[in-house]
């Protein structure tokens, strides 16, 4: 990629504007490009070049100065809302969002953990790349039980577009042929440890429903010529993604979809651009463009398309949504319907079990395996006799107790492998990812007073979890103990705890998709109702957050949205 890539002022119109960079972002801008089409992608925060800008990447613990940990002060100054995040060391810092910069509020409302990521590549760089298709039984869960509005679109719609993104992307996992989680386009699943083995051998005995399989993840494994031309090679199981990969081990913006962008020399990029709003001509019912501030100097230009496609992710599109008003949208645009900022849903990570596994103490684990595993939602189906509605995934790994205290000790050759052997006691855990169910009470609202330094409202979070929610992690952390202890493991114990929404960076739903625009914002296509040259293409659009990780679907609904955004336009319906 070279500088004429990154442009400040421009009078061209583009063909399309992509608010955001992140997965959804990243995706748009490939998909726009390979079409044809001149593209804009406007990116709040600097630039990050892969590989050059991955300042942290390889530095072992013992290289950084408080061996991983962040400066106690940094933390006190710029990152207490930050450094809650699992992904958030000394070697990534650099990549989340500055809490001084980035106030919200909830002191009308409820806690809610928002974690930033602005810069080139979003929160692609940071996230944890499970990646797992949506089903039938959750495109129709709220239609089944009559919570929620019926998503708009059911699995043979979307199908098509996880195995174009899937191939391109490149995902680990086995084909399982589960009813309750569809099979992808896979690349060979990362192995199981031997304990893992012998726990998966023992759940399908005694739980058959309930089976354990490799967690399902955006890793090369097995390159194929498609990820190597992209410049990609085999992920090295070093599981320091968060650092940045230059191996291109693992999907983000920076190793995947903006090179191929790049390379068809339609793309352009306004880095430091924060959108503060769409530009509305009410006249011909279109958005013609994008309102931004200088994310350094605070001065204001603007930029024209033919369509606009946000992906900002699921608070910071909404965000934008609502900060764009005019006489016919006094509420925000595009929202006749009265339901923009509402729904917000974060799955629930508030539950789990762990226990000691006897025997394997001559086994060590080799390399550094970037996923767990995942045992699927066993209440896929709806059953009167739960006293909540819907379910929950449970995650886990075997591994050695007090391993990691040992990796940063000191000591060499055959005397430290063989400490290393004595490394404790082997443990294995089930933690929940709840279900979340869309109430049009938990909410993003603006604060009528309070502003960020660009000027624009801050945001004041009213979103808790219900009592469906915490039953759910009730029985979540019962069954789990209840397992674990059926399968032989020793010195079981189980917890609930009440962490408040925001830290599983799920956020989902605040400008929904629907068949009716009476009670919706998109349509089947991610297609604004009410403003046909507008979509929104991340997990604002969501109906319902299932239990799965989200950001497959993420991208599967960009690349299905820009294919009939295309075609609508050459149509001349945009």
């Amino acid at each position: 990629m070279t500088e004429n890539l990154y442009i400040n002022n421009t009078k061209e119109v583009y063909d399309a504007i992509v608010i955001g960079s992140g997965i959804s972002g990243g995706w748009a801008a490939k998909e726009f490009c390979e079409r044809g089409l001149k593209t804009l992608m406007i990116e709040r925060g600097r630039v990050v070049e892969h590989r050059k800008d991955y300042i942290g990447e390889n530095k072992a613990p013992w290289q950084q100065p408080l061996r991983t940990k962040v400066d106690n002060l940094l933390v006190k100054e710029q990152h207490q809302i930050q450094q809650q995040c699992y992904a958030f060391t000394d070697a990534t810092k650099h990549f989340f969002g500055n809490d001084k910069d980035l106030p919200y509020t909830t002191e009308k409302g409820t806690n809610f953990t928002w974690i930033r990521a602005n810069q080139l590549g979003g929160k692609s760089l940071l996230w944890h790349r499970q990646s797992y298709r949506l089903g039938e039984y959750d495109f129709n869960a709220n239609k089944s039980d009559g919570f929620g509005n019926d998503w708009p679109i059911r699995s043979q719609d979307i199908e098509k577009w996880y195995s174009h993104v899937e191939k391109h992307a490149g995902i680990s996992g086995s084909l399982d042929n589960l009813e309750n989680l569809p099979d992808g386009e896979f690349l060979p699943p990362f192995e199981m440890n031997s304990p893992e083995k012998a726990l998966q051998a023992k759940f399908a005995e005694l739980y058959p429903q309930r089976p354990l399989i490799m967690g399902r993840t955006a890793h090369l494994t097995k390159p194929t010529k498609l990820h190597l031309s992209q410049g990609r090679v085999k992920c090295q199981a070093r599981n320091e993604c968060h650092a940045g990969c230059s191996f291109g081990g693992y999907f983000s913006t920076q190793s995947s979809t903006l090179p191929a962008a790049a390379a068809t020399n339609n793309l352009h990029i306004a880095p430091n651009s924060v959108v503060h709003s769409l530009i509305y001509d009410e006249k011909t019912n279109r958005v013609k463009g994008v309102r931004v501030i200088d994310n350094d100097d605070l001065t204001e230009r603007e930029y024209f398309a033919k369509v606009v496609f946000v992906c900002a992710s699921t608070i910071g599109s909404t965000q934008i949504l609502m900060n764009s008003t005019s006489k016919k949208f006094p509420n925000g645009i595009a929202n006749s319907s009265g339901v923009l900022g509402h729904y917000l849903m974060d799955h629930n990570y508030n539950a789990g079990a762990s226990g000691d596994i006897e025997g394997f103490e001559d086994e060590i684990d080799r390399g550094r395996r970037p996923t767990g595993l995942m045992m699927p939602n066993f209440y896929y189906k709806p059953d009167a006799s739960r006293n909540f509605l819907r379910g929950y995934a449970l995650a886990g790994s075997a591994y050695r107790e007090g391993w990691q205290s040992l990796q940063h000790q000191d000591g060499l050759g055959a005397d430290y492998k063989n400490k290393l052997k004595q490394a404790g006691k082997w443990r294995f855990g089930l933690y929940a990812q709840g279900e979340m169910l869309p109430r049009f009470e938990n909410q993003m609202r603006f604060h009528p007073t309070l502003k960020d330094k660009w000027g624009m409202p801050q945001i004041e979070f009213d979103c808790q979890f219900s009592d469906n929610e915490t039953n759910m992690m009730i029985d979540a952390a019962q069954q789990a103990e209840k397992m674990l202890k059926a399968v032989g493991l020793k010195n079981v114990s189980s917890q609930v705890m009440n962490g408040p929404p925001g830290l599983a960076i799920h956020e989902l739903g605040t400008a929904r998709m629907g068949r009716d625009p009476k009670n919706s914002i998109l349509n089947a296509y991610n297609q604004s109702h009410d403003i046909p040259n507008l979509f929104v293409t991340d997990g604002a659009s969501f109906c319902s957050s299932a239990v799965q990780n989200p950001s497959l679907t993420f991208m599967a609904l960009t690349v299905r949205a820009v294919d009939y955004c295309v075609k609508e336009m050459n149509a001349k319906r945009i």
